[in-house]
């Protein structure tokens, strides 16, 4: 045997263990008036938990052990205390449960500190552009990256004039600002904008208000609901003056993830999610899988718990993931924020994958999701 061998074994003989922890800032989140679509508590935590279980079954042939430490609270300072104390503690690997107001103040505690951090649940474009975040890395796709995926679908079935439809929300407004972009990028026509700020129980007035709510004096092809909470969305479908698909936050979704996908074995991580959860898989659960699954990956490849090292290795084009998405996936350099094919999907069943066919860029088709190098000001 070299000596090039006997020193690559021992290397990979010596055992590793790998902390990992997870912060969620526990959000007041508006109850919907349809109890069916409120999120639940343990979103997110248990995809890191499903993660941990998978990296330890690859991790014992690597003597790698890999444990998941969980936190939270409803207060943002109690929140950032936390994570300094986990540092002060020796471990520098963090998955994020928060909002950007709190992803910024993280950021800049991180600031030449060791860590490796994933957002899994901020969707905010701002994060992805202009309020750029040196040491966070993105597995929660942007509000940008769902709608292009669903501008390109409506420009591939030739449905170009849209009815845009929001809430009264900052977040509502948020999303609607997002397709905007994105209509304008695929050439879309916006033929009217109507923001809904009723207070009326929509379970007893639905064929009343909606009909007459998007009631237009151009014809419209499809209407883009941007309601975040569910608020009212979810009652558009059926109910518009004109009898046309409804897309967006009800009737067609652009998401990460959702229990209709089955191709490229995403059954069986179904499944095995919920046996672990005893419900489906969501979005948030699947970015923090992703998160952790990042970590693992890493540590495989480089036989190391070095967070510094990891993190150069995860934000390099060395880096590639398996995720259940039918090709490899890794970070974009300027914003680290995940590439991923988007799925496109109603309650029940996978209507379409983005990118669409035909979408065309010089190094990847999936970097015409989202913004692109030279859209952002994060390098």
């Amino acid at each position: 045997m070299s000596i090039m061998s006997i020193a690559s074994l021992t290397a990979t003989s010596q055992s590793i263990t790998i902390d990992i922890s997870y912060l969620n800032l526990d959000q007041q989140r508006p109850t919907n008036v349809l109890n069916i679509f409120n999120t639940p508590k343990n979103s997110g935590y248990m995809g890191a938990k499903l993660a941990i279980d998978d990296s330890n079954t690859t991790g014992k042939f690597l003597q790698q052990h890999f444990n998941l430490h969980y936190f939270t609270t409803p207060k943002s300072q109690e929140f950032l205390t936390y994570l300094d104390s986990e540092y002060q503690q020796g471990r520098r690997i963090f998955i994020l449960d928060a909002p950007l107001s709190d992803l910024v103040k993280v950021d800049f505690w991180a600031k030449n500190k060791p860590v490796l951090l994933f957002n899994v649940s901020e969707s905010a474009d701002e994060l992805r552009t202009t309020q750029c975040l040196a040491q966070v890395f993105h597995t929660i796709p942007s509000n940008a990256m769902k709608s292009d995926a669903l501008a390109q679908w409506l420009l591939y079935r030739r449905m170009n004039k849209v009815l845009l439809v929001h809430g009264s929300k900052p977040e509502d407004i948020a999303l609607a600002t997002s397709f905007k972009r994105s209509a304008k990028r695929f050439g879309l026509k916006l033929i009217d904008e109507k923001q809904w700020d009723f207070n009326t129980d929509l379970r007893r007035s639905t064929q009343q208000e909606i009909p007459l709510f998007t009631q237009t004096v151009q014809d419209y092809d499809v209407v883009y609901v941007a309601d975040k909470s569910k608020t009212f969305a979810e009652f558009l479908p059926f109910n518009t003056y004109l009898p046309r698909p409804v897309i967006g936050s009800a009737g067609l979704e652009a998401l990460a993830w959702h229990g209709v996908i089955e191709q490229w074995g995403a059954t069986q991580l179904q499944n095995r999610f919920n046996d672990l959860a005893d419900r489906a898989m969501n979005e948030m659960d699947f970015a923090a899988y992703i998160a952790v699954r990042s970590v693992a990956q890493s540590v495989h490849k480089l036989h190391s718990n070095d967070s510094s090292k990891l993190q150069d290795f995860i934000n390099s084009e060395k880096f590639e993931l398996a995720a259940y998405k039918g090709r490899k996936l890794g970070f974009r350099s300027w914003n680290r924020q995940l590439r991923m094919p988007l799925a496109l999907v109603h309650p029940h069943a996978l209507v379409s994958q983005s990118p669409q066919p035909g979408m065309l860029h010089p190094i990847t088709e999936l970097d015409t999701l989202g913004f692109d190098v030279q859209e952002s000001h994060c390098k």
